[in-house]
């Protein structure tokens, strides 16, 4: 299933990613670090929700208390609690 995330506090205004059985694909950054993005989005895919939320969470950037890394974590587990929901 396919989620869109609007991230808060970083360049990269929102995250698409696949999410079929825990396993996190297709991670796609709008806005941001192009490069370093477009790396993480490599590192990550295939992925389960656990161990993204594991590597990525708590990530800073500069002096914001929140990076792009921890924003995908942060969409990766939101997007696993809706489907769990419903």
């Amino acid at each position: 299933m396919e989620f869109t995330y609007r991230t808060k506090g970083v360049c990269a205004q929102q995250i698409k990613f696949d999410l079929d059985d825990n396993k996190v694909t297709n991670v796609e950054f709008y806005g941001g670090c192009n490069g370093n993005l477009k790396a993480i989005s490599k590192l990550v895919d295939g992925m389960s929700v656990d161990e993204i939320e594991s590597v990525l969470k708590g990530n800073t950037c500069g002096f914001k208390p929140t990076s792009c890394a921890d924003q995908l974590a942060i969409a990766v587990r939101a997007a696993a609690n809706q489907m769990s929901e419903g």
